[in-house]
């Protein structure tokens, strides 16, 4: 399996757990050397320049990554390292917090970064706008002619989260990693009252979304 754009090898791990072989590819260092303190093979580069040497898979993932990669040289690049009948999976996550800790999250968000293109944004984010996403990947795959017709496929699941397990996370996700330590602070204040008026953890409605196709068999 090649994993493009594998970061910290948070999915090529649970992959490799799975019993496939994985070889990363990720254009930042530090994310490279992360994950190959865990166990996984990573060549820096960013995808559409990275050179297969040859070797081909039997599948080909993008782990939330597809998205920074040019959606026609990466969708030809893809079909051209795989075997026939080997498959493309482009998947990512959404993640919808309940309306309680959202609008908080908005409002705090709103008046420590007012310039910030995410202060714009609506605290939730309808999934269908994701899912047009994913039909713009499968269309590209569908004109390289090189797939058979792609699927998109979704799941939905739950995560629960106590206040400390969420404000754990959360500076980790979007903006919040360019903001300063005393604006991340009111942004956690925020949600974490937020959580408490909840009896101090909430439900995640999680949705995982893909868009993916068999390489046609041909040479």
């Amino acid at each position: 399996m090649l994993d493009i754009g594998c970061g910290t090898g948070i999915a090529a791990r649970q992959f490799q757990a799975a019993g496939c072989t994985v070889l990363g590819v990720e254009p930042d260092a530090r994310m490279a050397d992360f994950a190959r303190a865990r166990g996984l093979e990573v060549e820096v580069a960013a995808f559409e320049a990275w050179q297969p040497a040859g070797r081909t898979f039997d599948s080909v993932v993008a782990a939330q990554s597809w998205h920074w990669v040019d959606p026609v040289a990466g969708t030809v690049k893809a079909a051209r390292v795989l075997r026939p009948e080997g498959r493309l999976a482009i998947f990512g996550h959404v993640y919808e917090p309940p309306a309680e800790v959202a609008e908080p999250f908005a409002a705090a968000f709103r008046r420590v970064a007012p310039d910030s293109p995410l202060s714009s944004q609506p605290a939730r984010r309808p999934l269908d706008l994701y899912q047009a996403g994913y039909a713009k990947f499968a269309d590209k795959i569908r004109e390289t002619e090189q797939f058979n017709d792609p699927e998109q496929w979704r799941f939905d699941w739950q995560q629960s989260y106590t206040r400390d397990q969420w404000l754990d996370l959360l500076p980790t996700t979007g903006g919040l990693t360019q903001l300063r330590p005393d604006q991340l602070a009111e942004i956690l204040d925020a949600v974490g009252d937020a959580i408490d008026s909840m009896g101090g953890r909430f439900t995640m409605n999680y949705t995982t979304l893909a868009a993916t196709a068999v390489r046609v068999d041909t040479p």
